[in-house]
């Protein structure tokens, strides 16, 4: 290892930086945040700079660098396009033992700016000694996916309690065991939900009774399939899970994310098929979260969306189980884009209403006159059972029997196929097709944009075409 990593404190203290062109921006950039009193030295600078500079956050000495200039320096960045400036800038740095930078030449530097991840008080620091600084960029990136600002407010919580953990735990080893069980527990889970009382308290009772209880529920929207769309939040529950609870239409892309060491349980329910009662889901969910586990509750789309997640939350909170929710695309927003339909449109639509007819009850209880009246689009989840009932109410009730419509099969996913049609023929379009669940229905005027705004996957097929290329051999 050439070069050491090494924190300093430049609060306060002068940073001389040569050159003003955009690289001295972004060097300035990210000295700015430690607080110190920044110098430029260069007969011009940028505008953004020189707008900065008349706003006091730093002098500017408008000439050309002088050896005097390094005196009382803490750090000294050269970045300027005149390679003699840059080394008679790196002599007199290196000749008064002040750390230098010269940006793009190794040789000259006794010191490299890394890739910073900012949570302060926690600062991770990456490097490639130079080398590479695009990969030092995308591995910060990496990072930065990983630890979100929650990170930062615990080490603060920690620094402020640090006192308090070392009197309640002399022997080194306990106080260890301690702060392991401590940072995958209830603290953390409770800063990043920003309720810092509960931090307190859960500290507090772990403190006493000398174990951290890290039971917790976290629900977690999956999307409809194609692992890009998973938020940030969602990567992060599945990377510190112990134990995840999915659905049936969960791919298996998006379990390969969870962490190597949690158990994967399925769950999964499928239309007029519970395999597994969502009355024993929701006792699973607190059976292991009262254990202390860290619990993921994986759904497809988006959990409050025809998604029972209300239901298995209620059930969270009347056994006093912590939680937190983590929202997922949900497949009519998803398989609409990916299909190339806008759900709501100035010129055809403005408004969407989302139905759901996994099951009889809940066609019974839709206001049919009222979607057969209005012009709003139509996303109807897990449609394809039910799509007789579905066109025999809308078409009874007055809906036109040449409203576009689209079927949109495996949306987002490699396999996606979008089928295309009236609603006079959707009958026929989901049988000549045989379109298969998971499949989303979308009615309105907005289907037709399928043909001409289309980008993923195959193109959108009639009925004739997509019965030409099932019977094919």
């Amino acid at each position: 290892m050439r070069w050491f990593p090494l924190f300093l404190d430049i609060r306060d203290r002068k940073v001389v930086v040569v050159g003003g062109g955009q690289i001295a921006e972004r060097k300035i950039d990210l000295f700015q945040s430690a607080g110190p009193c920044i110098t430029i030295i260069a007969p011009t600078i940028t505008a953004s700079l020189q707008a900065r500079v008349e706003a006091g956050q730093f002098t500017w000495e408008m000439r050309r660098f002088e050896v005097n200039d390094l005196e009382g320096a803490a750090v000294v960045v050269a970045s300027t396009d005149d390679d003699a400036v840059n080394r008679a800038v790196a002599a007199a740095a290196t000749a008064r033992s002040i750390p230098v930078n010269v940006v793009d030449n190794l040789e000259l530097s006794t010191g490299i700016l890394p890739a910073i991840v900012d949570r302060s008080p926690l600062v991770i620091a990456v490097s490639t000694e130079g080398s590479a600084p695009a990969f030092a960029r995308h591995v910060r990136a990496r990072i930065e996916m990983a630890i979100d600002e929650s990170f930062g407010e615990l080490a603060s919580f920690l620094r402020r309690v640090r006192g308090q953990i070392k009197a309640r735990f002399a022997d080194l080893g306990e106080r260890r065991r301690f702060y392991a069980t401590l940072l995958e527990g209830a603290v953390p889970d409770a800063l990043r939900r920003r309720r810092p009382e509960d931090a307190e308290a859960a500290f507090l009772a772990a403190l006493e009774s000398g174990v951290s209880s890290g039971g917790h529920v976290t629900l977690v929207g999956a999307g409809p399939g194609d692992p890009g769309l998973l938020t940030l939040h969602a990567l992060r529950a599945l990377q510190a899970a112990d134990i995840v609870f999915y659905d049936r239409l969960v791919s298996a892309d998006i379990l390969s994310l969870a962490r190597r060491e949690a158990e994967l349980v399925s769950v999964g329910k499928s239309a007029g098929d519970h395999s597994v009662p969502q009355e024993r889901i929701n006792a699973l969910l607190v059976e292991h979260a009262a254990a202390g586990q860290r619990v993921v509750r994986l759904k497809g789309g988006d959990p409050f969306v025809f998604g029972r997640g209300g239901e298995e939350i209620e059930t969270l909170v009347a056994h006093g189980i912590a939680y937190s929710i983590v929202p997922g695309v949900t497949a009519a927003v998803a398989c609409g884009a990916y299909a190339g339909i806008p759900l709501t449109h100035r010129d055809h639509s403005r408004g969407v209403r989302f139905v759901t007819a996994h099951v009889k009850s809940a066609l019974d209880a839709v206001d049919w006159p009222s979607l057969a009246r209005e012009s709003d689009t139509l996303a109807i989840y897990m449609g394809v059972s039910s799509i007789e009932r579905v066109q025999q109410e809308l078409l009874a009730h007055g809906k036109a029997a040449d409203t576009p419509i689209a079927f949109v099969e495996n949306g987002t996913r490699p396999e996606q196929r979008v089928l295309i049609g009236m609603l006079s023929g959707a009958i026929d379009l989901a049988n000549r097709a045989q379109v298969r669940s998971p499949a989303l229905l979308i009615i309105g005027a907005v289907a037709a944009l399928a043909t001409e705004l289309a980008w993923f996957g195959a193109a959108p097929l009639t009925a004739e075409e997509a019965a030409s290329n099932t019977s094919a051999p």
